[in-house]
This record gives structure tokens, C-alpha cells and sequence, in this order.
């Protein structure tokens, strides 16, 4: 957080260059409390902050989880915080140049000589930041998929026939998150989360095709 404060002009200039390239000609992202502009500073630095450690956040909780684990399951720890630290990166960045940036579009369409488009500085900052652990945290699912099970890696515990019913939850929390009836914005916002549901069910199913289910003996019965 320290090391993001440094550059948070850069960092600043980085996060609100979508919003301000989509904003009416004439309108401005403003601030109406005195403190408003560095709080949203610090809170920009202290998100980079959480962006530059995740490797080594991601780390932290696989050595919170591979004790339960055996010896042979603890070399995924490389493809783990790998994928689930780019799985967040990529969330933020989906977020940061398409989803946020249509939802922006579609707030600013109402600016008209009657209505006057000037978003305040915290709202704006505050849905940006919903937004982006949002997805952030839906985009690392292809390495939860790999934590280890009692006979390896669990590699997805939905069934093909429950696609509906994923899809139509998904769809529900798109809803909920995104603050717009915006149907743009809705299907912005769950289609990577169905994408991923679906990439979790092809290796589930791969993976369960691979074990061979174990053979009664005298001992069983």
C-alpha cells in the first residue's frame, strides 16, 4: 500500500481514465466533502496494495490449507496462486475496461440540457470498487478448482444437469451486484461467470472420468 501511494497519481490517472473518456462533453467527476478526494486516494492505494501482494496473499492461503494435505498434493501450489492471482488480475481488468465502463456509458445517457451529468468522485470510486471484487473474486474459480480433495484435486462439484439452475443464480447475481436494469451490463457482468462454471464442469468431468471406481473385496463386505 505504501509502495502504491508513491505512484497513486499514475495509479489514479490508470483507474478513472475510463469514466472520464465516457463522460458527456463539459461534465467532470466532482467532490463535495473536504476529505473526499484523499479518501479515495488512500483507498486506491490500499487496493493496489492488496493487487501487488495477491501473489504472496494467495501463498499465505495455500500454507494455511497444505498442512491438511498430502505430500503428492502439495506441489500445486505453484498453479494454484498462479491461476488464482491471475484469475483476480484479469476480473479486475474485465471490469476496469468493459463492465464498468458500459454501466458508466449507460448512467451518462440520461445527461441531457435538463439533467446535468456531474458524478460525485466517492459514489462513482465506491461502485467501481464493488464492481471489481465482483469479479475479481468469481475470476480465480479455475484455481479453487484445483485444491485437493482426499483423492486429488476436486475438480468441480457441479453436474451438467445442474446448468440451468447455476446459470439462472448467476444471472440473479448479476442483478444484484450491478446497480442498473441495464441488460448491457447484466450479461457483461455474469457471462465470464458462466463462462468459468462451465470450464469448472468440463475439467470435473474430465477428472471423474479418470478415477475408476474401486472394486468391492472379501474385506468390504
Amino acid at each position: 500500500m505504501v509502495i502504491a501511494f508513491v505512484y497513486i497519481n499514475p495509479i489514479f490517472d490508470f483507474v478513472f481514465r475510463p469514466i472520464r473518456s465516457v463522460l458527456p462533453q463539459g461534465s467532470s467527476l466532482i467532490y463535495t466533502q473536504p476529505g473526499e478526494a484523499f479518501s479515495v486516494y488512500v483507498q486506491i492505494a490500499l487496493i493496489a496494495g492488496i493487487v501487488f501482494a495477491a501473489p504472496f496473499v494467495m501463498y499465505q492461503v495455500w500454507r494455511l490449507i497444505a498442512p491438511a494435505l498430502y505430500q503428492h498434493h502439495k506441489w500445486f501450489v505453484v498453479p494454484f496462486v498462479l491461476l488464482t492471482t491471475g484469475g483476480f488480475i484479469a476480473g479486475a481488468l474485465f471490469n476496469h475496461h468493459i463492465v464498468f465502463r458500459w454501466m458508466i456509458i449507460f448512467f451518462s445517457s440520461f445527461n441531457s440540457l435538463n439533467l446535468a451529468f456531474m458524478p460525485r468522485l466517492d459514489d462513482v470510486f465506491g461502485l467501481c470498487t464493488k464492481m471489481l471484487f465482483g469479479l475479481g473474486a468469481h475470476f480465480p474459480d479455475a484455481g479453487r478448482c484445483l485444491l485437493p480433495g482426499e483423492d486429488g484435486p476436486d475438480l468441480g462439484s457441479f453436474s451438467v444437469e445442474e446448468l440451468e439452475v447455476a446459470v439462472l443464480i448467476i444471472f440473479i447475481l448479476a442483478a444484484v451486484i450491478t446497480p442498473t436494469g441495464d441488460m448491457t451490463v447484466q450479461t457483461l457482468f455474469a457471462l465470464p461467470m458462466v463462462a468459468l462454471y462451465l470450464v469448472s464442469i468440463v475439467i470435473g468431468v474430465d477428472g471423474r472420468s479418470d478415477r475408476q471406481p474401486r472394486r468391492r473385496g472379501p474385506s468390504d463386505s
